[in-house]
């Protein structure tokens, strides 16, 4: 068999192993979801009874509001729920072609990435969003709205809202990862930390209220993943160039 077809061979086995994956990825997503849904009412039961500063009554504006709110939360808990099983099996793909050692460090990004990810959600359902909420029903009461809000529209802001704080808590490990690859360096993370505020302060100030208060406690803790990254990058690169660790490719 000639060079170029065993090469061919193997990309076939590849693809084949990532089909196997992709399936499995699927087929717990549909059972994520399918849980999501018989969990559904308890999750909302649960949001509108325990919202403290954001309780109010939820009205719908139409027959299917209900519906597509069910679905939206179960979606939710599909993600939660397939996030560490996907992240494994990317894992797992990627494992052939890694050294014993290599295998460990990156089964480490499976259950870290996921509980970042809560955390992201809890910090944003806990500070955050009762912040973006109160000012806006001070809004509304400003303006002499009468306020009567929608079931639909009020779970879709709050998951636009929860959904990128979850993904801004994996910044750590983005860091982490990005050095891994020898893409950053400790001078390199100095050199980006005055741009990376500004950043993260505009950031901040996006998915905030527009007051002081707001603004840095929702700024303050991005800020603190910025610096926890940086710490554990600058350990790891450090650590790779006294020789206690080899270059990893990830």
């Amino acid at each position: 068999m000639g060079a170029g077809s065993k090469a061919d061979l193997e990309l076939v086995q590849h693809l084949a192993e990532l089909r196997r994956r992709l399936i499995y990825v699927g087929l717990w997503f549909v059972a994520a979801f399918a849980a999501g849904l018989y969990a559904s009412p308890r999750v909302l039961a649960f949001v509108k009874t325990h919202s403290g500063p954001m309780r109010v009554d939820w009205s719908v504006f139409s027959l299917s509001d209900g519906l597509i709110v069910y679905m939206k939360c179960a979606m939710l808990v599909g993600l939660v729920l397939t996030l560490p099983f996907a992240l494994y099996h990317l894992w797992a793909f990627a494992r052939p072609g890694m050294t014993e050692k290599e295998a460990r460090g990156a089964l480490f990004y499976v259950p870290v990435s996921f509980l970042l990810f809560v955390a992201g959600i809890a910090f944003g359902y806990s500070v955050g969003l009762p912040m973006m909420i109160r000012f806006m029903m001070r809004l509304n009461q400003g303006i002499g709205a009468r306020e009567v809000y929608g079931i639909r529209h009020y779970v879709t802001f709050i998951l636009s809202f929860l959904l990128p704080m979850g993904v801004a808590f994996e910044m750590p490990l983005v860091l982490l990862f990005l050095t891994r690859l020898g893409l950053l360096t400790p001078d390199k993370l100095r050199q980006a930390r005055k741009y990376a505020y500004v950043g993260l302060a505009v950031v901040g100030s996006c998915i905030s209220p527009p007051d002081f208060v707001s603004h840095l406690s929702v700024t303050v803790p991005l800020i603190l993943l910025f610096e926890i990254g940086a710490f554990v990058s600058t350990r790891y690169y450090r650590k790779r160039r006294r020789g206690s660790l080899s270059p990893q490719p990830v």
